[in-house]
C-alpha cells in the first residue's frame, strides 16, 4: 500500500505544473529582444540605484562579513535584495494570475492551484539564475562561496513554501475582491522598507531590532546573508523560524484556497 506522503505526491499534476511554469517563463520575455537577459538587468539596475542612494549619499556602512571579512555594500545589498525580488515577483504575479486565466478556468477543469504555483516556480528559477550571478560576483570579490551554495538550497525551498502559501491566499482572494492585488502592491512596498535589506539591522534602535524577529522576511534575509556574505551557517533560531513560517503560511494559504476554490468559476 502507498503511504500517505506517496499518495499526496502522486496527486500532484507534475506535467501540468511543468507546462504552466514553462508558459509563465516564456510569457515573461515574449517578444523581448534581450529575453532572459532581463532577469539579470533588472537586479543590476536596482543594485546601482540603491547603492548610489544608500552607500554614496546616505553613507550606510555595511557590516564586515564574519568570518569572511568582506566589506562591500553592493554585495551585502544583493544578498538580501534577490530573495526579496523573489517574494515580490511571486506574490505580485500570483495575485492576478487567476483573473488573467479566467477563460481557461471557466472552460476547463484542472487543479487551479497550479496557476499560482507556476508563478512561484518561474520566479524560483529566476532566483536561481540571479544567485548564480551573485556567486560569481562574490568569488571575484574574494568570497569563496562555492562550498556554501549547497546550504542555499534548503533556504530557497523553505522560502518557496512560504511564498507559495502567500501566493495561494492572495490569488484566490483577488478573484473574489479585485482590490486585493492593489493592496498587495502597497503592502509589499511597505514591507520592503520595514525589512533590513537596504540597511544592516544594527543601525536601527534595539527595540526595533526585537520587533524584526516577528518579520518573516527578516529570518530569510538573515539566512541568505549568513551563507553568502558571512560564509557561515545561519543561526539555529533562523532555521527554526523559517521552518515554522513556511509550514504555517503554506497550511493557511492551502486552507484559504480550498475554501474559496469551489465558487471560483462563478466569481470570475
Amino acid at each position: 500500500m502507498k503511504s500517505a506522503v506517496g499518495r499526496r505526491f502522486a496527486d500532484i499534476p507534475v506535467e501540468l505544473l511543468a507546462n504552466l511554469t514553462l508558459r509563465e517563463l516564456r510569457g515573461r520575455y515574449k517578444r523581448s529582444v534581450l529575453g532572459w537577459g532581463w532577469s539579470i538587468i533588472n537586479p543590476v539596475f536596482n543594485l546601482i540605484i540603491y547603492t548610489v542612494v544608500f552607500s554614496l549619499f546616505l553613507r550606510v556602512e555595511p557590516p564586515v562579513g564574519d568570518p569572511s571579512g568582506i566589506h562591500n555594500y553592493s554585495l551585502f545589498l544583493m544578498c538580501g535584495l534577490l530573495p526579496w525580488l523573489f517574494v515580490t515577483n511571486s506574490v505580485g504575479g500570483a495575485s492576478g494570475v487567476l483573473v488573467a486565466n479566467e477563460g481557461l478556468i471557466t472552460k476547463v477543469y484542472f487543479r487551479r492551484w497550479t496557476l499560482p504555483a507556476s508563478v512561484v516556480l518561474a520566479s524560483l528559477s529566476s532566483l536561481a539564475i540571479e544567485l548564480a550571478v551573485l556567486a560569481v560576483a562574490l568569488l571575484i570579490a574574494g568570497n569563496m562561496v562555492l562550498p556554501w551554495l549547497i546550504v542555499v538550497i534548503p533556504i530557497m525551498l523553505l522560502q518557496a513554501a512560504f511564498v507559495l502559501g502567500l501566493s495561494l491566499a492572495t490569488s484566490i482572494s483577488n478573484a473574489y475582491l479585485r482590490d486585493v492585488s492593489h493592496f498587495v502592491a502597497i503592502f509589499l512596498n511597505a514591507w520592503f522598507y520595514a525589512t533590513p535589506i537596504l540597511y544592516p539591522l544594527e543601525i536601527i534602535p534595539g527595540w526595533a531590532q526585537q520587533i524584526q524577529r516577528l518579520n518573516p522576511m527578516f529570518h530569510f534575509v538573515d539566512a541568505y546573508r549568513a551563507v553568502l556574505y558571512d560564509l557561515r551557517f545561519p543561526a539555529l533560531r533562523d532555521w527554526l523560524a523559517m521552518i515554522f513560517i513556511a509550514a504555517i503560511t503554506l497550511a493557511i494559504g492551502r486552507v484559504i484556497f480550498r475554501r474559496l476554490e469551489p465558487r471560483l468559476a462563478e466569481e470570475l
